[in-house]
């Protein structure tokens, strides 16, 4: 039963991190990325539809992204769609395909990105703490209904603990490289 609990927590507390990695990727460094507009929702016949389901996406060059959608005709409801995003890009199309041009970024735009990054990172132990909050409190209820004893509870709750401090420390790694990533130069 405690083991039940243990494997629950750790697979949400696992999930919480891998939503943080991919957060994290549309998060602009130094240099050009497709995951910085894959998941752009881009208005498609009246549906919210990301961009990688729309356009081949690739990076030439280190400060290049060139977009090639699938139907022309959505060359306009693409470059919109970026526009309005909180990226700060000026696509550009022949026609065919979109180029956007990624701007180097300044010191102060690097230090907005590293708050950014610090707030998802919060989000993310906020996350693994409210699994730990829910697996202990799984454990009590267990303990009060007399299915485990008072030392398998505590024994519980202390292994919930030790597996929330090293998902901690996992997202604590992840924002130290991602930080470092963008202070890059």
């Amino acid at each position: 039963m405690i083991n039940d609990v243990l494997k629950d927590a750790e697979g949400r507390m696992k999930s919480a991190i891998a939503a943080l990695e991919e957060d994290l990727n549309g998060i602009r460094t130094g240099r050009a990325s497709p995951a910085l507009v894959e998941k752009l929702q881009v208005e498609y016949y009246g549906t919210p539809t990301p961009l990688y389901q729309m356009a081949n996406i690739s990076v030439p060059e280190a400060l290049l992204i060139v977009i090639k959608p699938f139907d022309k005709s959505t060359i306009k409801d693409i470059e919109k769609a970026i526009r309005a995003s909180e990226l700060g890009l000026n696509p550009s199309n022949d026609g065919t395909i979109i180029r956007l041009p990624l701007p180097p970024l300044t010191t102060e735009r690097r230090k907005e990105l590293v708050k950014v990054v610090h707030h998802r990172l919060e989000e993310a132990r906020v996350a693994v703490r409210n699994v730990r909050r829910h697996a202990i409190e799984d454990l009590r209820e267990y303990e009060k209904e007399s299915l485990i004893s008072e030392d398998e509870s505590r024994s519980g709750q202390e292994s919930i603990q030790k597996l929330t401090d090293r998902y901690i420390g996992q997202i604590d790694e992840i924002g130290k490289r991602k930080e470092q990533e963008i202070m890059a130069v």
